[in-house]
């Protein structure tokens, strides 16, 4: 059985066709759109799916139809080319289309008027948020140069124009919203410019925090020890997902004879870099998404909405040559402008340098990139997870307050360990949760809790109120609203 193996088969690159469909043309005729719309590929025809080469008989005459059939039913008419080929003596037609500029390319028959993208190895019609981003790029236009009904003599941009000062050394002046592409020759606020302003304007423009309790998402309030919500401009996004992630990241420190050597668990200038590619270049023509980071105790994922602008899978890409492709090339143009981030398409390389510096880096904690068409995502592992610290700050919560499992780390090169970590007594805990379920007999808030114990809020919350709510021991009066202000707790 000869079969065709010169061309990997890429799902989002490639589909074979046993034969060429007169009858049902769409079956294929998808595939054309998809490519077109996304970044081009091959059909080809005379090759069954587990790449069998069985040749087709007539190869001219199904030449010709392919060609009238394209021309005939997708609109605007993309760039292809056709050319047929023999192997093991059968004639096959390979059929090359091409990544079209003039986004979306429709299927038009049978009553229907429908684009496709691929997704795997399927082409499936267009969701709308995705056609609307089509249209954008078909135009040459893009998101965040949209104008909008809002003037920006009704905003402030406090936070941007100083943020712009501290880190450029230079004044923002007026007309410089026009130039950088914030405003319209008529004061009107572009889409870019809403995304600055210090009102929290697109209700989209959020990102959700999370520091998981173990190695797996579970229940928001039981098992997060820490979870915030931070909603309104670029550079406060930016900002306060920083001090969360920053907050969360212990140091691992050795003595040396002449210095210490600290190592975070995380390379806070790549963290950094993939949270400004995060709100750079995720999609906001979706509606009801966000930007969401997640910490667990081994990891770090940082997901944002919208997949590879250009259509490819990161995971099928070479990281060290990723053309500089912008969904949002005006902000982009603006956060280069202000030096958190450049314009060769360097961001992820930078990620992976960042990360390799840490002392006690192997190959095993390479940060890990995923893309699907809707959604992208970075994994940073933790390179302290399963080790013990050096001295801990006795102001911080430990693996030991927190009750948080040792598992088995990745391999590492052994290294020196610091003992005196500082860990609460068990028994202070216990007789701290007593006083709690005594406490709570009348539902009492989270900030009385923590008054009555002297404490902070939201280390009780996570460290008392959560484990005995697991225990069974004491409820939420609305467990339903499990972060509203009028939320009590009472034993159970």
């Amino acid at each position: 059985m000869a079969t065709y193996d010169d061309i990997p088969a890429e799902a989002t690159r490639v589909d074979f066709k046993v034969r060429v469909e007169r009858s049902k043309p769409k079956s294929w005729l998808k595939s054309v759109s998809a490519f077109a719309n996304g970044v081009g590929g091959k059909l080809i025809f005379g090759v069954s799916d587990d790449h069998e080469i069985v040749g087709l008989e007539q190869a001219q005459q199904d030449s010709d139809f392919i060609s009238t059939i394209i021309r005939e039913r997708i609109s605007p008419v993309p760039e292809f080319d056709l050319e047929a080929t023999v192997r093991a003596g059968k004639t096959l037609l390979i059929l090359q289309v091409f990544s079209g500029r003039k986004t979306p390319y429709y299927y038009r028959a049978d009553g229907l008027t429908e684009a496709y993208i691929r997704v795997g190895s399927s082409s499936v019609p267009v969701p709308d948020y995705k056609l609307n981003e089509l249209i954008l790029n078909g135009q040459d236009r893009s998101y965040d140069a949209l104008v909008s009904d809002l003037r920006k003599e009704d905003y402030s941009f406090t936070q941007f124009e100083a943020t712009y000062r501290f880190r450029t050394g230079q004044r923002i002046e007026p007309t410089d919203y026009l130039s950088f592409g914030l405003t319209d020759e008529q004061g009107h606020l572009t889409k870019a410019g809403t995304l600055l302003a210090d009102q929290p304007i697109v209700y989209n423009a959020r990102i959700f925090c999370t520091r998981w309790n173990g190695l797996v998402k579970g229940s928001v309030f039981v098992d997060a020890l820490d979870d915030k919500e931070f909603r309104g401009n670029l550079i406060y996004l930016l900002q306060n997902a920083e001090d969360f992630v920053r907050l969360h990241t212990k140091v691992r420190w050795r003595k040396t004879a002449r210095s210490r050597i600290e190592s975070p668990d995380y390379a806070e200038r790549a963290v950094t870099e993939a949270l400004v590619n995060a709100l750079i270049h995720r999609d906001y023509i979706l509606r009801g998404a966000e930007i969401h980071i997640d910490m667990y105790d081994d990891r770090l994922e940082i997901y944002s909405p919208g997949g590879m602008f250009d259509g490819k899978m990161i995971q099928e890409c070479d990281l060290g040559s990723i053309p500089s492709v912008r969904r949002n090339p005006v902000i982009a143009d603006l956060f280069n402008r202000m030096r958190y981030m450049e314009r060769r398409g360097s961001g992820l390389r930078k990620i992976i340098e960042e990360t390799a510096r840490l002392e006690g880096y192997t190959e095993a904690f390479k940060p890990v990139f995923v893309s699907t068409p809707t959604d992208f995502r970075v994994v940073f592992k933790n390179l302290n997870y399963g080790t013990e610290y050096g001295p801990a700050d006795a102001s911080l919560p430990t693996e030991a307050d927190r009750g948080l499992p040792l598992m088995e780390p990745p391999e590492r090169p052994r290294q020196p360990q610091q003992k005196g970590t500082y860990k609460k007594p068990a028994a202070k805990r216990e007789r701290a949760k007593e006083t709690i379920l005594a406490f709570c007999v009348q539902p009492r808030t989270a900030a009385e809790v923590a008054a009555h114990l002297d404490g902070n809020a939201q280390y009780v919350k996570r460290t008392y109120l959560a484990p005995l709510i697991k225990q069974g021991l004491l409820r939420m009066t609305l467990p339903n609203q499990i972060r509203s202000p009028n939320q009590q707790y009472v034993k159970a």
